[in-house]
Parts: structure tokens; C-alpha cells; sequence
């Protein structure tokens, strides 16, 4: 199984006022993760990134970004996957997503 990051602090109070419901996010997101296909961890956090980029949530692609690190992508693929949405999502949406990655991972 992949290595569990440390739950941020914003959602360390949503964890302990509904533990149940994160436990069962949390149960969700491994099975996801390590059931869904052949890909390998480094493959998959990058996946994820991209899906974090497109969907504009910053908080998920700090979250992502730090995954693919911790899973043994360099920060070159990792901001690749920033540039690579330029045309996808557009300049603006994809250079916030290379700030916040930058924030998170150092640039």
C-alpha cells in the first residue's frame, strides 16, 4: 500500500468532528488507488495531479504535487504536468496550478 501523508491541518477538525465519514473517504480513496489498474504509484499520482489541475481545486493539487514527489516523480515531471494543461485547461487555470505546485514542491 501507498505511503499515507499526514492529513492536513484543515481537515484534522473535520476528521475528529466526523470520524466515521473519513474513515470511510479514506477507505475509498486506497481502494481507488490500489485496486483500480495496472498502473504504478508514480503513474497514478501524476494522473491525479492532472485531474487536480483540470478540476482547478488547489487544495487537491498541493495535495497531489506533494504525492507525486513522495511516490518518486521529480519536480520536472511533476511541473510538466502544469505546462502540459496550458492547452487543456488554459494559461491562467494551469500557471495558478505551476504557483501552487511551486508552493508546495519548491520550483
Amino acid at each position: 500500500m501507498a505511503k499515507q501523508t499526514a492529513v492536513p491541518k484543515k481537515l484534522k477538525k473535520f476528521e475528529k468532528k466526523y470520524p466515521e465519514v473519513w474513515a470511510a473517504f479514506q477507505a475509498l480513496g486506497a481502494a481507488c488507488h490500489e485496486k483500480g489498474g495496472p498502473l504504478n504509484e508514480k503513474t497514478r499520482r501524476l494522473v491525479k495531479l492532472g485531474i487536480a489541475i483540470g478540476s482547478q481545486h488547489q487544495g487537491a493539487v498541493h495535495s497531489a504535487a506533494r504525492q507525486a514527489l513522495e511516490s518518486g516523480a521529480k519536480k520536472e515531471e511533476i511541473l510538466q504536468a502544469a505546462v502540459l494543461a496550458i492547452t487543456t485547461v488554459g494559461w491562467p487555470a494551469a500557471y495558478a496550478a505551476m504557483t501552487w505546485i511551486e508552493e508546495e514542491i519548491g520550483g
